[in-house]
Formats: C-alpha cells, sequence, structure tokens
C-alpha cells in the first residue's frame, strides 16, 4: 500500500508552550486508515476522505478542530496507513478517531486495529507521546479490536450509549464539567450518544455524564493517553451555528487542545 502523508503547515506565528521555533513545532497526526470513510465529491466527482479529517468542512469534518491547532503553532498532518515506528517518530500527538466498522469502511472492509500498531504504540507513548482515543456508541464505532489498544493504558471503551436524544433535545446532551476538572474549566459541553469507559491503573477518570464514566487519562512512562467516548469536537458542535448558547463545545476545545499540547512540552 502506498503511504500518502498530507500536511498542512501553522498559520500562527506566536510559539507557545516552549516550543521555540519553526522546527521545534508540535506534530499532530490524525488517522486516515483506521478511521477510513470516503465520498464522491458533488463538485470534482472526485473519491475523497471525510468524517473526522482535517480537510472537511462539513459538519462532520476537523477543520476547525485543525484551525484551533494551528492557532496555537502546531504543524496538523494525516497519516494514510497504520502507524510504523518511523512514522511516530515524526508525531507528537496521534488521534484515532472513531475506527470503522465494516459499512462505514472505503471498500466495505474496515482496517482493525493490530498487535504490530499496538506494540508500536505502546512504545511510542512510553517514550513520551500523546495519544488520543475518541471512540464513538454502540453501532458507530469498532470496539473489539481498539479496545485492545486502550486496555493497555488501562482503559475500556463498553461499546454501549448513553445521552441519547432525538431532534434539538441539546439538553439530554449536557455533560456538566466539574470544578477542579484536569482538562476543562467549569463549562457545560454537548456531548451525544457516547460511549462510556472502564477504568483500571494506570488510567484515572475525568470526565463523566449520568454519573458514568467518560473520559480517562493515563499517564504511561514519559507519554500521556486520553479516551474519550466521543468525536465531541467535530464542525457542527463547535461552529456555533447549531447548539444554544449556553454550550461551550468550542471554548472546551481550545482548553482541550491547550492541554494536550502542554502534554507535549512537558516531555
Amino acid at each position: 500500500m502506498k503511504k500518502v502523508i498530507v500536511k498542512t503547515l501553522a498559520l500562527g506565528t506566536v510559539l507557545t508552550f516552549g516550543f521555540s521555533n519553526a522546527q521545534n513545532k508540535p506534530k499532530v497526526v490524525l488517522d486516515n486508515f483506521f478511521n477510513n470513510e470516503k465520498r464522491e465529491n458533488k463538485e470534482t466527482k472526485v473519491l475523497e476522505s471525510w468524517h473526522y479529517t482535517w480537510n472537511d468542512t462539513t459538519n462532520g469534518g476537523f477543520s476547525l478542530l485543525g484551525e484551533i491547532f494551528q492557532k496555537q503553532a502546531a504543524e496538523i498532518s494525516t497519516l494514510t496507513t497504520a502507524p510504523s515506528k518511523k512514522d511516530l517518530k515524526n508525531a507528537n500527538i496521534y488521534i484515532i478517531v472513531d475506527p470503522d466498522i465494516d459499512k462505514e469502511a472505503y471498500g466495505g472492509k474496515a482496517n482493525l486495529m493490530d498487535s504490530k500498531t499496538i506494540k508500536n504504540l505502546e512504545k511510542w507513548v512510553k517514550n513520551g507521546g500523546v495519544l488520543v482515543l475518541l471512540s464513538n456508541d454502540n453501532g458507530n464505532s469498532e470496539f473489539e479490536h481498539f479496545n485492545k489498544l486502550a486496555e493497555q493504558f488501562g482503559i475500556h471503551f463498553n461499546d454501549d450509549s448513553i445521552n441519547r436524544l432525538k431532534g434539538r433535545e441539546f439538553e439530554k446532551g449536557a455533560v456538566y464539567v466539574k470544578p477542579g476538572n484536569e482538562v476543562f474549566s467549569e463549562l457545560k459541553l454537548y456531548m451525544k450518544e457516547v460511549s462510556t469507559i472502564s477504568v483500571n491503573a494506570p488510567a484515572k477518570p475525568f470526565l463523566y455524564a449520568e454519573n458514568k464514566v467518560i473520559g480517562a487519562i493515563a499517564k504511561v512512562g514519559k507519554g500521556t493517553v486520553f479516551a474519550l467516548g466521543d468525536p465531541w469536537c467535530y464542525n457542527e458542535y463547535i461552529d456555533g451555528k447549531k447548539l444554544t448558547g449556553d454550550f461551550s463545545n468550542y471554548q472546551g476545545t481550545e482548553q482541550w487542545v491547550k492541554w494536550l499540547l502542554k502534554q507535549v512540552s512537558q516531555n
């Protein structure tokens, strides 16, 4: 398989978190292998990646998240293969979002998490990498193989679904951040149809909904693993167009990005 890396250079000029020059900009790599959805562009008729990708400006895209990383002087890129040791040497943060089930994957066959990738990522985290695992709820995400990776760090996505709602019942998707949270200030966030998480050492829970754990953090060696049961920061819920004004998903996304970059700078 030919390996393709798509890069977008940072737009910001102010360096933060101790990164002193362009060569030291934190590198944020987004998986486009385990999440590999494609569709035909209506205008160009060309097949393109979409759904939780940097270049996707539609509701389900991560274009706004990419801009937030860039504003913090990070360099964003996309990896279209399973990460090799060499690939991970060029990553400070590696993000896997909503791994495919067969019905979602290009060609109808999902790329599943494998033992080689797990070993690569486990060693990379121990050496200081920041791994982000964003699952989805039951029926919308692959759990069995993804959990083989997550469980190396004391995290298990439960293949269930909470904060369920219909239409504009936004309050049913409310997640209230309690004082003293490691990542967020006291915000009201919106996360609908979320997988809960079971936590064992070294992981610790940090976010709850319906009195159940939906977010966990693990410190492993020199690195960090961040896990959440929802890809909560896609365009639809941070662009300010849909949610009512009492939700703070954009502000929360900014806080989360800064927190991730802080974990890199501390290594």
